[in-house]
């Protein structure tokens, strides 16, 4: 399955996009492998998504909000009562627990010009071409204790841990909320496996794994085998000269004195 957004910017080159309720997806696989992660998740920013509510005279940027689906819809609105963007950072908002934060600030993309995904074959170039289409949500790991960062921090997300996200179209000038995606369906970080909890089932063994350990298992079989024949050889072995020998003392005899024949 390709990407949606990407499809929808191929249909609108040069009009305005009719859908304007569409989700944030989650990035293809081909393109963010190993994704969700335990802290981040890759998303496809919004091609062609916002065309129709563009201005041409005003500056626009997108606003990406993250919430954990614990927070409730009641929590959900991205809007203060003046119809501006909700300002709330992760600290505020207990890391999205108490309702949405800001986890991005980015320009609104081309439509005219989206990124060539045949471009992310070439190694030169896949980086260039990644930044542009995705955005991943909890990749800065350090703007949270920097006390000199003053732009919109972005940090991990929490492992195992269930998040919704949703873009919102912003006039940059005033703040104002022009137009915004539904909110993402659930998308759930990766949790992270204790010792005790790593499954040991041979059947979720590699080939090699269970090879391994049926020699073992046989090398094992056989050593013990080979100790216990030494151990039975030993007992069953004579051990030198039988009890009544070692028991019965040898003692000296008198001989029959004998009678000494005279000379006559």
């Amino acid at each position: 399955m390709g990407s949606s957004w990407i499809v929808v910017a191929f249909c609108c080159l040069g009009q305005l996009c009719a859908d304007q309720r569409l989700k944030p997806q989650i990035a293809a696989p081909r393109l963010a492998t190993n994704n969700p992660t335990l802290t981040t998740v890759a998303l496809e920013k919004p091609f062609c998504v916002f065309d129709s509510s563009l201005h041409p005279n005003k500056s626009y940027s997108i606003y990406l909000y993250a919430m954990k689906e614990s927070a409730g819809a009641m929590s959900s609105l991205v809007t203060e009562g003046s119809g501006k963007a909700l300002d709330s950072t992760f600290q505020q908002t207990h890391g999205g627990q108490l309702g949405p934060y800001r986890a991005a600030a980015f320009h609104v993309p081309s439509c005219a010009s989206p990124p060539r995904l045949v471009d992310a074959g070439d190694v030169s170039k896949v980086s260039d071409v990644l930044k542009q289409y995705l955005f991943r949500v909890g990749d800065d790991g350090t703007c949270l204790y920097d006390p000199n960062f003053l732009d919109v921090c972005n940090p991990p997300l929490a492992p195992g841990t269930t998040y919704r996200f949703k873009y919102v179209l912003v006039e940059s000038t005033e703040g104002i909320v022009k137009d915004q995606t539904l909110w993402s369906d659930p998308i759930k970080t990766r949790r992270v496996k204790l010792p005790l909890q790593v499954d040991t089932w041979p059947g979720r063994r590699s080939g090699a794994m269970v090879v391994i350990t049926s020699i073992l298992s046989v090398l094992l079989f056989l050593l013990l085998a080979g100790i216990l024949a030494a151990v039975s050889s030993a007992v069953m072995r004579p051990g030198g000269p039988s009890a009544e020998t070692r028991c019965t003392p040898q003692t000296a005899q008198p001989s029959d004195p004998r009678p000494q024949l005279g000379s006559e």
